[in-house]
């Protein structure tokens, strides 16, 4: 897919899964709403998850975009790179609000700041600084 594609890809969804490294070096695999924080993927989650503490220790990340249910509908995106964790309470709060802004389809910030404020104090947000993508659209096959 071209550039142009695949950034329509990850702007039309709102779900990844999202790879990070256990102490162990097996992969760890969830499932993750983020939102686009300029341009770069952002998520959130506690502090306290298996998540966060891979990260910590070990920033590198691959997010899979997918979409298709038939084989020639078949579009994605692998993206590699390296997460960014947020600490900052503003920072954390804005990458929250973008998340749950495409989670729950809610434009209004009036309507997503109390879910933010009551849960932001809890987590830390990541931007993932991206280094390399493979991409695929089976419909280009057929």
């Amino acid at each position: 897919m071209s550039e142009k594609e695949v950034s329509a890809l990850i702007e039309g969804q709102r779900k990844l899964q999202l790879g990070t490294i256990n102490p162990d070096g097996t992969p760890h695999m969830v499932t993750m709403f983020y939102g686009l924080v300029d341009d770069q993927i952002g998520f959130w989650t506690y502090r306290t998850s298996q998540k966060a503490r891979n990260i910590e220790r070990d920033p590198r990340v691959t997010c899979l975009i997918e979409t298709g249910e038939d084989y020639f509908e078949l579009r994605g995106a692998l993206i590699y790179g390296t997460a960014e964790i947020v600490t900052d309470p503003n920072r954390i709060r804005y990458v929250g609000s973008e998340v749950v802004r495409r989670m729950m389809d809610i434009q209004d910030e009036a309507d997503i700041a109390p879910f933010v404020e009551q849960t932001a104090a809890k987590r830390y947000a990541y931007v993932v600084n991206v280094s390399r993508v493979a991409s695929w659209d089976h419909a280009k096959l057929a």
